[in-house]
């Protein structure tokens, strides 16, 4: 279906559903392909390829609200779904604060170009799919007489979106992703260390195409002799990748339905220090090739660039329009788009050459933590720093603290910062963590 063909068919469902009892509808149409193949012992595991589409409705009929999905696109079908799910939505509960967004605050077109989207993604060979999987799998096979198991894959996928409002917004956006990913476990002593690597790109002539294999190899061999240490607070890095597992809860509690559920450690906290003074945050959709770039949410609202902490201060809460009118707040978006870090001057080897004695996380497993106190307890994998040096991999450890208390005492903030996702995070030390072992 084309963009002007999913235009079409979604105006048709928002007049069907106003001509049927719905006062206010938004209709959404969306389409994916995607294409993905593993590969293990130097065979075809796994070969997929799929194309979908839907219709996503939001009715607002009588003071009552709900929505509806389907992949049923032919007008005959749709409408006789639309209107079952009108009556519906009449038996539900009234609730004064479900309406479509200020007309006021919507994008209104004529946007800059976010290179979102690879133009000729339908253009690559399918064999050339297939090679870079057994590409990435033959960095890594054989190179080691330790390796139990490889296995490599290729993935790609294409998602487009039409949007209708029917207080007067129209919109589309696109965007697209291609990748090769490479796992490797190997023999150590009892336990079984595994490493995987991953390389993205929105278009496919930016893909790394090599070095998965290679790296995944090295990390899972660097990690053979884990080991418990004592028990003791210390300093703790973590690197880039692994960053987003203790930055989601505080990008979580800064969340319109957490703040208003009271399930936020950080409720009435605008315009105060809660963080460290190192921790300077811009939200900023406008990214060009970013990945979390767009021009409009998923309301229809036009996006802005937001400063979310200044030096520690925090600044914004992501309020969508529902969240917003029961707060009685101002509506900014209900989620985040490019998250960009205030980095400083050291790359990960210079941070781990500042530690006397300290921890490097490379991974996590597990763990929880409360949205409400902020209270954390998590699994993790990394290295041991002695004097500046990795000495031994550690892993069966877990950390324990407060979230407000971990990013209060940030220690430094690297500028190694992780491009394949649209939280920018750099790696960053983190002082006086509580580390439980032996």
């Amino acid at each position: 279906m084309t963009k002007e063909e999913k235009y079409i068919l979604a105006r048709w469902a928002m007049n069907h559903a106003l001509e049927n009892g719905a006062q206010e509808v938004s209709v959404s149409i969306a389409n994916s392909k995607s294409s993905s193949v593993e590969v293990r012992d130097q065979k075809i595991d796994k070969l997929e390829q799929a194309i979908q589409s839907g219709l996503s409705i939001r009715l607002f009929v009588d003071g009552k609200y709900s929505s509806h999905s389907t992949n049923r696109m032919k007008k005959e079908e749709l409408g006789h779904f639309i209107s079952e799910a009108i009556e519906g939505t009449k038996f539900l509960a009234e609730d004064k604060f479900r309406t479509l967004p200020d007309p006021d605050l919507y994008y209104k077109g004529d946007g800059m170009d976010l290179a979102s989207i690879d133009k000729d993604f339908d253009k690559v060979d399918p064999q050339e799919k297939i090679d870079l999987a057994f590409k990435a799998e033959e960095e890594a096979l054989g190179k080691d007489e330790r390796i139990i198991s490889v296995s490599a894959s290729y993935f790609d996928n294409l998602n487009e979106r039409v949007m209708v409002n029917s207080n007067g917004f129209e919109g589309d956006n696109a965007n697209s992703v291609f990748g090769v990913y490479t796992s490797v476990s190997v023999k150590g002593g009892d336990a079984r260390p595994e490493a995987g690597w991953n390389e993205s790109a929105i278009k496919y002539a930016d893909l790394v195409k090599e070095g998965s294999g290679k790296i995944a190899l090295e990390k899972a061999l660097s990690r053979i002799g884990q080991t418990k240490i004592k028990s003791g607070t210390m300093p703790m890095i973590v690197e880039n990748r692994q960053v987003g597992r203790l930055f989601s809860p505080l990008i979580n509690a800064l969340n319109g339905a957490q703040i208003q559920q009271k399930n936020s450690f950080l409720i009435d906290k605008l315009g105060e220090k809660v963080v460290s003074e190192k921790l300077t945050l811009t939200d900023d959709p406008f990214i060009v090739g970013g990945r979390g770039s767009r021009l409009f949410d998923g309301e229809g609202l036009a996006t802005k660039k937001r400063t979310v902490f200044d030096k520690g201060v925090l600044k914004m809460y992501y309020i969508d329009t529902y969240y917003g009118k029961k707060l009685e707040m101002g509506p900014t978006s209900g989620s985040t788009t490019n998250l960009v870090f205030e980095t400083g001057n050291k790359d990960l080897d210079a941070l781990v050459a500042s530690v006397k004695r300290g921890i490097l996380v490379t991974g996590f497993n597990g763990g929880n933590h409360n949205g409400t106190t902020g209270d954390f307890s998590y699994g993790i994998d990394g290295f041991l720093i002695e004097n500046g040096k990795i000495v031994q991999p550690v892993s069966e450890m877990n950390i324990t603290g407060n979230m407000k208390t971990l990013w209060s005492d940030i220690g430094e903030i690297g500028n190694d910062v992780y491009l394949s996702s649209s939280w920018l995070t750099p790696s960053i030390l983190f002082e006086n963590v509580d580390f439980s072992g032996l």
